[in-house]
């Protein structure tokens, strides 16, 4: 009898045990669940904050005159000259010693635009206008001329920073070109040809645009296409909204002529924060990743593999997973990943939205 009764002690204190540790088991389970819950709220929140429209100049609000946005953003839009400084070689022979060099080098000038972001004199342009160049020179609105010094480049972007010496410049606000919609006016601002300070109108024909990448160099494409007339010389010029917000910076075009055939294309200006903000205060981008291979499909954009110690792991992701929004901005191509993880660097968290096994899931990530 005195055994049985110990038998059934034994299952009681068992079956206690093992209900409090269940519950203690859940209610962890809960309040973890309710901290990650918290944390996308937070994260959620953060990103409306973001997109709030900028305040835009009492002259411009509430106008949608294309003559308020070209005469106020002209005077923030310069022109860059550029200058390759030639490297003398040293004579090959003796009959150039002799009788010296059939061909003296000369240095080679380039021109390009540039847009004021800061009252400091920060100007953001191409890196492909400034590339391997030795001298930078800039030219206002009022033709006042500057030297300029580099700040930083990124290939990736094709974005640079120069910077003059001057306290009071007439800087451009910068819009939210994830608002751009399609059919939107735009004005493409720059000195095409030599011809400073021109203007042409165009709408917004398509955003998220991405070229083949023959040469396999990383690059971070996503960009805004339009029908507004850009030639050689406008590269690092503004692309304007109506209410007289920076909303890119324009780039190519492509054409079999080397001029405009129709087809203009602009760095979105919210990749353009992130550069510049990234080369005043660090001194280079800061690019945070996911550590994942991917692969796009019916479905959208799949994980093809997930790299061992990355950030994807150690936040659950798993190979099969399609990626559907980052901080809730949709994914559907490969390019829209790149644009969304440019926006970030690491050590920030982003709020991850996946679908796996037909169910949809938030996850938040440490970058």
């Amino acid at each position: 009898m005195k055994s049985f009764l110990k038998w059934i002690w034994g299952i009681l204190i068992t079956a206690l045990v093992c209900y409090l540790a269940y519950d203690l088991y859940t209610t962890k389970k809960a309040q973890k669940e309710k901290a990650e819950q918290d944390e996308v709220e937070r994260i959620r929140e953060k990103v409306n904050t973001r997109s709030t429209p900028a305040v835009i100049s009492d002259a411009v609000a509430g106008s949608a005159s294309f003559c308020d946005a070209a005469e106020m953003a002209v005077r923030s839009v310069v022109y860059v000259k550029v200058t390759k400084k030639a490297q003398i070689q040293a004579p090959s022979s003796i009959l150039d010693y002799l009788f010296g060099f059939a061909t003296t080098p000369k240095d080679q000038v380039g021109i390009g635009s540039g847009v004021i972001i800061s009252q400091d004199g920060y100007i953001v342009t191409n890196n492909h206008v400034v590339s391997g160049g030795n001298e930078f020179e800039v030219t206002l609105y009022d033709n006042s001329v500057y030297t300029a010094t580099l700040v930083g480049t990124d290939p990736a972007t094709d974005l640079a920073l120069i910077k003059i010496d001057k306290t009071d410049c007439e800087p451009l606000a910068m819009g939210n070109s994830d608002d751009l919609r399609l059919g939107e006016w735009v004005l493409a601002i720059g000195s095409p040809y030599d011809l400073r300070s021109t203007i042409t109108a165009g709408i917004v024909s398509a955003k998220g645009r991405s070229f083949p990448n023959y040469d396999g160099q990383y690059r971070v494409e996503s960009f805004i296409q339009t029908d507004a007339a850009v030639n050689p010389g406008n590269s690092g010029g503004a692309l304007v909204n109506t209410a007289c917000e920076l909303v890119g910076i324009n780039t190519s075009i492509i054409s079999l002529t080397g001029s405009y055939a129709g087809y203009s294309f602009a760095v979105p200006v919210n990749i353009v924060k992130k550069v510049t903000d990234d080369f005043i205060n660090y001194g280079s981008v800061q690019r945070a990743m996911l550590g994942i291979s991917i692969r796009e499909s019916d479905q959208g954009v799949v994980v093809a593999e997930v790299k061992e110690h990355s950030v994807a792991e150690e936040g659950g992701l798993k190979a099969g997973d399609v990626l559907k929004e980052i901080n809730f901005s949709q994914i559907t191509s490969a390019s829209d990943l790149q644009f969304q993880m440019n926006k970030y660097r690491p050590g920030e968290k982003i709020v991850l939205t996946i679908e796996r096994e037909g169910a949809v899931k938030e996850m938040i990530l440490n970058l």
